[in-house]
């Protein structure tokens, strides 16, 4: 049984522990608010990004770009892992992870090579005990307070790199998409060669109609500046999802351990005074034993 010495340094440690996660869950929710607004505002564009390149694709004569219409082939893949660069927000880098990790088991039960980017410092150190083989790279930006359209191009012109080293046919991102404080579902787009046909009906409403333009230059041209651009836009996108996910998943982590640290303070004070009275009790006991001895 520990002494009652040891029970109040417990206790003085989880007060202490508490006071941490009471701050950083104060700390998540004023940057959730920030992050939120940003991945609010980069959804319309993204999406209306991807339905004004699928409409441009549908004009086209003959075959697209390499970036539109990949290799022709899907023997290899890129999984590109988007994740935090801290810990301490419950599952959510383990949930994403864990779904680049099942599309790598479908992929490589049928036969194709699989090779993955990690994005933050949590995905290189979740895979590279088991996967560093084929981590082809890594990027973090731990040094970055707020990722931007200069860290989504950066990493696009690098997956744009390796794909014309034809280091892979197919490139898909994960990353977990925000929906509210306590719900963040991780998620899978194909970025490289773009499934238009889904982005086409999302643009048109979802009934399948899109509008008829005329395009100046050809819409070859178009396709060639904007493939490359629109990739970044959905790496954005995907970033800042993110990093709105990563401080609700925070916040909630947060709240959970600040309680859970105030239950674990009621049961260590209430064994610390049932401790303290049965000692007490012993020394009366004692002392009046004695008294009655002489």
């Amino acid at each position: 049984m520990a002494s009652l010495k040891d029970l109040r340094n417990r206790i003085t440690s989880v007060k202490s522990t508490q006071k941490i996660t009471k701050a950083m869950q104060m700390v998540a929710a004023a940057k959730l608010r920030r992050a939120e607004e940003a991945a609010a505002a980069a959804r319309p564009y993204a999406d209306r990004m991807a339905a004004v390149l699928a409409n441009i694709a549908g004009a086209v004569e003959g075959d697209g770009p390499p970036l539109m219409v990949g290799t022709g082939k899907s023997d290899t893949h890129l999984l590109v892992v988007f994740t935090a660069e801290r810990g301490l927000a419950g599952a959510f880098n383990a949930s994403i992870v864990k779904l680049a990790r099942q599309r790598q088991r479908q992929l490589e039960a049928d036969g194709k090579t699989v090779k993955f980017l990690a994005v933050g410092k949590k995905a290189w150190d979740m895979m590279r005990r088991d996967l560093s083989g084929k981590i082809v790279d890594r990027v973090d930006f731990r040094e970055v307070k707020q990722v931007g359209f200069e860290q989504a191009d950066m990493l696009g012109e690098k997956i744009m790199e390796l794909f014309g080293k034809g280091e892979f046919d197919v490139c898909t991102i994960f990353y977990s998409e925000f929906q509210n404080v306590i719900s963040q579902v991780p998620t899978a787009q194909q970025i490289i060669p773009a499934d238009l046909s889904e982005e086409a009906e999302a643009g048109a409403g979802g009934n399948g109609a899109a509008a008829v333009y005329e395009y100046e230059p050809d819409p070859a041209a178009i396709l060639d500046a904007l493939i490359p651009r629109n990739i970044k836009v959905q790496i954005l996108h995907a970033m800042l999802e993110n990093a709105a996910s990563e401080q609700g998943a925070r916040m909630t982590a947060m709240d959970n351990a600040t309680r859970n640290a105030g239950d674990m303070i009621d049961r260590l004070s209430i064994s610390y005074n049932r401790q303290r009275q049965a000692q007490i009790t012993t020394e009366l006991v004692e002392i009046i034993s004695g008294a009655e001895a002489l």
